[in-house]
C-alpha cells in the first residue's frame, strides 16, 4: 500500500489526500511505515454481522424507495410513513446506505443545491485582450447612501483603462461606459475578453446586448466567490488604501468623480505595479516597459561587476512579463508551482 502512496505523493499528491482516498489518516500511514513497512494494518470484520439485510430485503428498500409513492421522498420521510401503515424495512440510516450503494443518492428535485464551474482561463499577451471590470461602493454624504463607481481595467498592463462615478448601480450605466471607454482608446472591442461577476448590472439585457453587438466574448465569476475576479478587487483595495482616501463620505457625485480621476492618474502613469516588474501601468500598456527593464537589467549588470561578492546569485529578473492568465487552469498553477 505505502508503495502506492509513495508513488502518488512523488507525482505531487499531498500525503493527507492520499490517505484520506484510503480511508485512513495521514499518521496511520506514517505509523503504518515505521512499523512494519507498509503492510495494512487494519484487521477489519472477521465475519458478517448477524442482523444484515438479506438480499431479498435490501431489493424490497430499493423497490420502496423507487415506487410512485415514494420517489420522490427521502428515507427520511420514507421509513416514518411506512410506520404509519404499520410496516418496517429497515432505519433511515440502512435505507441511505443501501441507496448510495445503488447509486441512487443523488438529488431529483428542484430545489437540489447549484453546482457552478471554475470560469474559463484566459490568456492576454497584449494590451487590450482581455479586461475585467467591477462596480464599487463610495460613501455618499447621506448615512446609507452609496455612489457607485464602475471601473475597467486592461488584465495584461493592469491599466485603469475606464473608470467612472455614478448615483445608481444599472445595466444601462456599465454598457454607457464600456462603449465610451473602446471609443477613447480608439479600438475594435471585436474579440475582447470583458471579465466581470455575476452582477445584475453585469448580466443585465442592456450590457448583453450591447457586447454582444460589439463582438466582445462575456466572462463571469462564479457566484460568490471573489477570487475569480482578483484583478478587479485589487484595484479597488489599492484604492481604498491609499493615504489620502478620504476619511468622511464623499460631499458630491462631482467630488467622488474628481477623486477617482486623481486616483487614476496617479495608477496609470506613477504606480509602480509589483505584478508587472514594477513598471507602471502606461508604460506597459503603451510598450515603453522594454527599455525600462533593459536599462534596469545592466544597471543590475554593472552593480554586480563592481562589487561581485556581494551576489550570491544572479541579478534581479527584470524579464518583461510575457503573458498574464485570468483565472488559471488549476494544473498550469501546480505545475508552475512545482517548477
Amino acid at each position: 500500500m505505502l508503495a502506492l502512496v509513495d508513488e502518488a505523493t512523488g507525482a505531487g499528491a499531498r500525503l493527507d489526500k492520499a490517505a484520506e482516498h484510503l480511508g485512513v489518516s495521514a499518521r496511520t500511514l506514517q505509523r503504518w511505515s515505521d512499523a512494519n513497512g507498509g503492510e495494512d494494518g487494519r484487521r477489519g470484520p472477521q465475519t458478517e454481522p448477524a442482523n444484515k439485510l438479506s438480499a431479498a430485503e435490501r431489493e424490497q428498500v430499493v423497490e420502496i424507495a423507487n415506487s410512485p409513492q415514494y420517489r420522490d421522498l427521502s428515507p427520511k420521510q420514507i421509513v416514518p410513513r411506512l410506520a404509519d401503515e404499520g410496516v418496517y424495512v429497515a432505519s433511515e440510516s440502512t435505507v441511505y446506505r443501501v441507496l448510495r450503494e445503488q447509486d441512487q443518492m443523488a438529488h431529483r428535485e428542484r430545489s437540489r443545491p447549484a453546482t457552478s464551474r471554475r470560469p474559463r482561463e484566459h490568456v492576454a499577451t497584449g494590451p487590450n485582450q482581455v479586461w475585467a471590470w467591477d462596480i464599487s461602493y463610495l460613501p455618499g454624504p447621506v448615512r446609507g447612501t452609496f455612489f457607485y463607481l464602475y471601473l475597467i481595467l486592461d488584465v495584461w498592463s493592469r491599466k485603469i483603462v475606464g473608470a467612472k462615478v455614478y448615483a445608481e448601480e444599472t445595466s444601462d450605466r456599465a454598457s454607457q461606459l464600456f462603449v465610451q471607454t473602446c471609443w477613447w482608446l480608439g479600438i475594435d472591442p471585436d474579440g475582447l475578453v470583458l471579465h466581470s461577476d455575476n452582477g445584475s448590472p453585469m448580466k443585465g439585457a442592456t450590457m448583453l446586448a450591447t457586447l454582444q453587438w460589439l463582438g466582445v466574448v462575456p466572462s463571469f465569476s462564479r457566484p460568490r466567490v471573489s477570487n475569480d475576479n482578483a484583478f478587479a478587487e485589487a484595484s479597488f483595495r489599492t484604492l481604498k488604501y491609499r493615504p489620502n482616501y478620504p476619511s468622511q463620505p464623499f460631499a458630491s457625485l462631482e467630488a467622488a468623480q474628481a477623486w477617482v480621476a486623481q486616483f487614476v492618474e496617479w495608477y496609470n502613469t506613477e504606480h509602480r505595479h509589483s505584478a508587472i516588474r514594477y513598471v507602471t501601468p502606461d508604460q506597459r500598456h503603451y510598450g515603453q516597459e522594454q527599455a525600462i527593464l533593459e536599462k534596469r537589467q545592466h544597471v543590475y549588470a554593472d552593480a554586480k561587476e563592481r562589487n561581485p561578492e556581494r551576489w550570491a546569485r544572479g541579478t534581479r529578473n527584470w524579464t518583461p512579463v510575457a503573458e498574464v492568465r485570468l483565472n488559471p487552469d488549476r494544473l498550469e498553477t501546480k505545475t508552475k508551482k512545482a517548477a
